[in-house]
């Protein structure tokens, strides 16, 4: 299996964009536009990699798209945001913004056939810095997604013992005790906090680099650029399995995971729906937030890998295939979360009712002889269940002292766990009580070995394609700038192998990516629906898809998603203003985790990190109009040149009418706008172009 280059029907590229410096604001640029036939095809890519076959495709896409977040993240959401009432509400938002966003993406890398950058420069040039900043977020994201992989390969790697490391507590050997720290919480949060981080108290205590973490990284950085190194070509084939893998590990876990005891309840528990929560705006940010993460919005990685399609690939399609297999995704995810949490929480309250018939049982043997006695066989905590329990506690609990405590089963499901928390603490919990537990570690965490690379290989192909279509020389030395890249995403990357390197982590999640992210996806909304119109949009994948989409789309991109993603951006700026940025850090001498707020200086890099991955669209606006501008003062000196007198002409159907639709302002029919039509060969025409004093005002171009 190998990937072929392809000659590649496409729409001619815009040699004007970065050549056109002697056209004014408002002067007219002239373009002669072929119109192919119907077989005819445009060979200007025709170095261009294709994938080799749909499946590939499809593969990489769902593997990018699919990702840790789907694993700890929406379980968690749906856990705490009413269970089956926040899904109706997720696949409510996924179908009305994500699916027409997602698509609007796929069909304007596959029709441009450029990354990130081009797409947006190809459109408009003042468009060009929405490119630059969807690179910056896939930078970002890359350097802490590693640092996740490079987490799942140490604990891979502790995995081939047995008993597993984070079983039991250790015994401190001058003490001869258990250790303090292990004691007051629990074996996998010590192994966690302690041994695989050795994590300090606070952001502002960095201290020494973790050996061993810095070693699992290099090996993280290692494996992506090796993967990465031969373009789409090495990482499709990595595709195959990093992209199926996970899900064989899912449904192994949920077979396994539905024999335990507790499985029911855990369900149960996700499923109960609470409507009340339709009316809280804060449920509804975050479903957006996580629609708009997990089809990877305005990475620019969506584009990347729908530029090597071929032109005539049915991305709607696509599209809807991707959005579904994500949410289906999601809750498959969520049952077995939800499955082996049922399992942890049942083993916890069934540990607490042992623990209190224990010392009752201490109780009665000091002769204490009270009518409040428990009607059923204390000796045996086993053949006593939950229920029971909570029975006689509701009765007589407030009598017999505060020692006696309640063992709720829904409370312990109550305690939200997400994100690292849920894989490196709760999960490990779990599967050192299964039999056989090294093998279910093993799995469980080459899985999400895979589910990290797999989104791994779509955010660095986010940043490397853009780069090689947009600067020739980098084009030509891919190897080198793949290698490049990965070193020093390695470098940077040693920030978060510090001691304090976890609380960077939580930082670049949860601010680095957020706001850019929603930035840059309003403003290629703006772009397709309103700089080049939905109507021109949809004629062009019309071409392409050889059907047109419903007009649905139209006012969907126009105004739905637009204000959706406007109001989701107002509501993250607001919480971000009213809800002073916090994060969780882990004291050592109490065994505990605690909220801290940032110090100032971190607060600082907060503003930093979002400031310099959304400045560069207002700067390329900015740049755009100076170059302009400059070109236009030059111009004026020369005394116009002779250029601008020649007459313009573009090939025409005999049977077309220049009727008023070719004297349309630059709203929906800019100047250099190469519209592919089906016309035999033979029937070419010329025609004059109309020319307009302040036509040329925002210089768009055709997707």
């Amino acid at each position: 299996m190998h990937l072929s280059t392809t000659h590649s029907t496409e729409k001619p590229p815009l040699d004007g964009n970065e050549d056109r410096t002697w056209l004014g604001e408002g002067q007219s640029e002239s373009q002669l536009t072929t119109l192919h036939g119907p077989d005819e095809v445009e060979t200007n890519d025709g170095d261009r990699p294709a994938w080799d076959s749909k499946i590939q495709y499809v593969l990489a896409q769902v593997g990018f798209s699919v990702g840790l977040g789907n694993v700890w993240r929406f379980p968690y959401l749906c856990h705490q945001n009413g269970g089956g009432a926040f899904m109706l509400l997720y696949v409510f938002l996924l179908l009305v913004v994500g699916v027409p966003l997602f698509f609007m993406e796929l069909a304007a890398g596959q029709s441009i056939r450029q990354g990130s950058i081009g797409v947006w420069k190809h459109i408009s040039p003042k468009l060009a810095g929405i490119g630059y900043s969807s690179c910056m977020v896939c930078f970002y994201v890359a350097l802490y997604y590693n640092v996740i992989i490079a987490w799942s390969l140490f604990y891979m790697g502790n995995s081939f013992q047995y008993p597993l490391p984070w079983n039991q507590c250790p015994i401190d050997v001058t003490t001869n005790d258990t250790v303090k720290e292990c004691a007051s919480s629990s074996p996998t949060s010590y192994f966690w906090f302690r041994k695989a981080l050795n994590i300090t108290n606070s952001i502002e205590e960095s201290g020494e680099f973790n050996s061993i973490m810095t070693g699992c990284l290099l090996a993280a950085w290692t494996i992506v650029s090796l993967a990465m190194i031969k373009g789409i070509k090495s990482s499709a084939k990595v595709m195959y399995f990093s992209s199926v893998f996970p899900y064989v590990v899912l449904f192994i876990f949920l077979i396994r995971g539905l024999m335990l005891d507790g499985a029911m309840e855990g369900i149960t528990y996700m499923f109960y729906p609470k409507l009340e929560i339709w009316g809280n705006v804060q449920v509804w940010r975050q479903a957006a937030t996580q629609v708009f993460f997990a089809l990877g919005l305005g990475y620019g990685s969506v584009i990347a890998y729908s530029s090597y399609n071929p032109i005539h690939n049915n991305c709607h399609r696509d599209a809807l295939m991707v959005s579904g297999v994500n949410f289906m995704t999601s809750v498959l995810a969520s049952l077995v979360v939800f499955v082996v949490l049922g399992f942890r929480a049942k083993n916890i309250a069934l540990r607490c009712v042992a623990e209190n018939l224990g010392l009752l049982s201490t109780m009665m043997s000091h002769g204490s002889n009270q009518h409040w006695w428990p009607w059923f066989n204390m000796t045996d905590p086993s053949s006593v269940s939950i229920a029971d329990y909570r029975e006689w506690y509701t009765h007589y609990g407030s009598l017999v002292g505060p020692n006696i405590t309640d063992c709720s089963l829904e409370e312990e499901m109550n305690k939200g766990v997400e994100g690292t928390g849920l894989a490196f603490i709760a999960f490990t919990e779990v599967m050192a009580l299964f039999p056989a537990s090294p093998f279910w570690s093993t799995l469980f965490f080459l899985m999400l070995l895979n589910l990290g690379l797999s989104t791994m290989f779509g955010t660095m192909q986010g940043i490397l394609t853009p780069l090689m279509d947009n600067f020739s020389f980098l084009g030509r030395h891919r190897t080198l700038l793949t290698v490049s890249s990965c070193a020093l995403g390695f470098l940077i990357g040693l920030l978060f192998t510090q001691r304090s390197g976890n609380y960077f982590v939580t930082m670049f999640d949860d601010y680095s990516a957020t706001l850019p992210l929603v930035i840059v996806v309003i403003f290629e909304t703006i772009s397709v629906a309103w700089v080049y119109g939905t109507d021109r949009f949809l004629d062009d994948i019309e071409v392409m898809l050889k059907w047109r989409p419903p007009v649905l789309y139209k006012y969907l991109w126009k105004y739905v998603c637009l204000l959706s993603m406007i109001g989701l951006l107002a509501a993250s700026l607001l919480r971000m203003v009213f809800k002073r940025p916090t994060y969780t850090a882990w004291n050592q001498s109490t065994a505990s985790e605690m909220t801290l707020e940032y110090p100032g200086w971190a607060l600082a890099m907060i503003v930093m990190l979002i400031a310099f991955a959304s400045l560069p669209v207002p700067i390329g606006y900015i740049h755009s109009m100076l170059k302009n501008r400059r070109a236009s003062n030059s111009h004026s000196e020369d005394g116009g040149g002779q250029e601008m007198h020649r007459e313009l002409y573009t090939k025409c159907s005999s049977t077309d009418q220049l009727d008023s639709s070719s004297h349309q302002g630059p709203s929906e029919d800019d100047d250099t706008r190469p519209r592919t039509t089906f016309l035999p060969l033979g029937n070419e025409l010329y025609r004059l172009l109309p020319q307009h004093e302040e036509e040329d005002e925002e210089q768009d171009t055709g997707v």
